[in-house]
């Protein structure tokens, strides 16, 4: 049983990705092509996608392999015979259910690679673009602790800035809003950046607004370097558990929303744990698989993914806008499927 699930779990896993892979050359060869990338980089970068693209896929991996697998066996009679032999059905699947755990520690362990190797496709797809330019003007950027950096322009050959604001928005007296404007900034490796002739001015509910002029200031928060600058930042996808949790407790303090923020990252784990729960789902659906043959499966599969995926864009919407709790909007299309599963496991005949 484990052996049949395995084939079919891992062929799904893997031949879905591939085929959206497949999609998105196709899409996009031109260019790739005009950006100069050779086609060992090109395989490269979609080898890096992998991950990312698995990663969403796998509890409908699980339920294909459920389905097949027991599909099967109910056509040719074998679950009855073994039923017959005082095998149980829950017995009888025992190691189904050992494949569905295995699934979920995969999906954990690529939740937290994802970042990574998305990071390393992008840097491959964008290098010959960030090269192409030694300066950039009049641009903002979104750093960690709900800073924001509003630069007037920003060189690479001699790393300097001319004409930058610092942004933090406070929550109180004790981590109170600050703006630093500064002339000019100078890149110095591995001490970050250090801003000449410019004021901070500090604003707090208990006491008077606060200017200081400075001839020279470092901050020691203002590390990232030259080039990091130029890049897009981060979507919530590309970080992985415990930066997202680092990067919603910056963007708290600065008073931003972060409902949505806080779905994404509570579906890093609901999704990989939806592995287990669609094997309640999908099990006892299988056994009814006897008269529809191969066709009934692939139906009931891939009805079965539209209306997960579905339930879960629909309920990141609503925890995104605070409508319900966001943890609960995380995992409410697992909590749904395993409520229908137990129900359904419930009433197979063992």
């Amino acid at each position: 049983m484990f052996t049949e699930f395995w084939k079919i779990f891992v062929t799904t896993a893997l031949g879905f990705p591939i085929l959206v892979n497949i999609i998105d050359l196709t899409d996009n060869l031109d260019k790739y092509l005009s950006q100069n990338l050779s086609a060992g980089r090109i395989a490269l970068s979609y080898l890096y996608w992998l991950p990312d693209s698995m990663f969403m896929i796998l509890p409908a991996a699980v339920l294909f392999a459920t389905v097949f697998s027991i599909g099967a066996l109910t056509r040719h009679s074998e679950i009855t015979a073994a039923k017959a032999s005082g095998i149980s059905f829950y017995r009888f699947i025992a190691p189904i259910f050992v494949g569905a755990v295995i699934a979920t520690i995969v999906g954990l362990i690529l939740g937290e690679l994802a970042p990574i190797t998305n990071k390393k496709r992008m840097d491959i797809l964008q290098g010959t673009l960030t090269s192409v330019t030694s300066d950039r003007y009049n641009f903002a950027y979104a750093a960690d602790r709900g800073r924001v950096y509003k630069i007037g322009a920003l060189h690479l050959v001699v790393p300097s800035i001319e004409g930058i604001v610092i942004e933090r928005k406070g929550k109180g007296p004790d981590y109170p809003s600050y703006v630093i404007s500064s002339n000019n900034a100078n890149y110095r490796t591995r001490k970050g950046w250090l801003l000449q002739k410019g004021a901070m001015h500090l604003f707090t509910d208990s006491m008077p607004n606060l200017t200081f002029s400075f001839d020279s200031l470092i901050d020691r928060h203002f590390t990232e370097p030259p080039k990091q600058l130029t890049l897009t930042q981060k979507a919530p996808t590309d970080m992985g558990f415990r930066e997202l949790g680092r990067f919603i407790t910056s963007m708290e303090r600065s008073g931003a929303e972060v409902n949505e923020l806080r779905v994404e990252r509570m579906l890093k784990i609901a999704i990989p744990v939806t592995c287990i729960v669609i094997l309640l789902f999908g099990a006892p659906l299988a056994t009814s698989t006897q008269r529809g043959g191969a066709a009934y499966g692939v139906g009931l599969s891939l009805a079965t993914t539209v209306i997960f995926l579905m339930l879960i864009q629909l309920t990141k919407g609503i925890g995104g806008k605070g409508m319900i709790p966001a943890d609960l909007a995380a995992w409410l299309p697992s909590i749904i499927f395993g409520v229908v599963g137990v129900i359904l496991f419930a009433r197979v005949r063992t």
